[in-house]
């Protein structure tokens, strides 16, 4: 049966709890109030030889999940840091995770932090270290998945982005019935025309007279490029090209071979 650990009174039959985090050994400080709005210094708690440390204490986070008895209802969830006797049980004081203020990060070491506890109506700050800065990286982000399952922070998709898109709802930039998209050439920009019945003979006439203004660069006819060759002439063509750098042909005495009487070719 789970049972409450604030009240102690057991929880509804269909209540759900899960540990998000466990660390079998954690130093509990007696700490004076902060003397900054900007937080805590840690150094002061392990002064003189650890004077100030009070108790050692095995650290549980549980969350407790109780669905609503109505289809429509959200479930209940809530976030409890548990500090308890590592070797009865017992518990020793708790921190209902009811804002991100309830557990602070010193301001000069990462395994250190400022807790706030609750019991019998009154409240106190007390100091918790780690010993090995791992096991405060992994309480750091139980929190943090706590926060957000609780709402403390907002959602990247369904917080800040979709306020954005609420405030800036989404242009139609379609094509309405009956509207067409003109590109005019001669350097004038490109837009958006409106209907025919929508327009002047003058402004019809203008837009024309615009993308046809363009003038054929020269050698061709109308603006419009030859059609490539066919094979045929291209090799006819090829054969006339060989022929007319055929050099042309010379005879054995002008070409310096002695082909008389004592020539090699008798």
């Amino acid at each position: 049966m789970n049972v409450d650990a604030l009240t102690g009174q057991p929880l509804p039959p269909n209540a759900i709890q899960r540990i998000l985090y466990l660390a079998p050994k954690v130093h509990i400080y007696q700490i004076p109030p902060a003397t900054s709005t900007k937080g805590y210094q840690a150094s002061t708690w392990t002064a003189n030889d650890n004077k100030m440390q009070i108790f050692t204490a095995r650290l549980r986070v549980v969350e407790t999940s109780i669905p609503s008895e109505r289809e429509d209802g959200d479930e209940k969830v809530t976030t409890t840091i548990l500090l308890e006797d590592s070797k009865t049980g017992d518990l020793f004081a708790a921190a209902p995770y009811t804002s991100d203020r309830i557990v602070e990060q010193a301001l000069d070491s990462s395994r250190f932090f400022a807790i706030t506890v609750v019991g019998e109506g009154r409240k106190a700050v007390l100091g918790m270290g780690f010993e090995e800065r791992s096991e405060a990286i992994d309480f750091s982000i139980a929190l943090q998945d706590a926060r957000r399952v609780l709402g403390f922070e907002a959602n990247p998709v369904g917080g800040i982005k979709a306020k954005k898109q609420v405030e800036d709802p989404k242009r139609d930039f379609s094509l309405k019935e009956g509207e067409t998209i003109s590109i005019n050439l001669g350097g004038l920009k490109s837009r958006r025309s409106r209907p025919e019945g929508e327009r002047s003979p003058d402004e019809q006439k203008s837009e024309q007279d615009a993308l046809f203004s363009i003038k054929p660069p020269p050698g061709s006819s109308g603006g419009f490029l030859p059609p490539p060759p066919s094979a045929k002439s291209v090799k006819e063509e090829r054969r006339r090209s060989r022929q007319s750098f055929e050099p042309p042909k010379q005879t054995a005495e002008e070409l310096g071979f002695d082909d008389g009487e004592f020539g090699e070719f008798q």
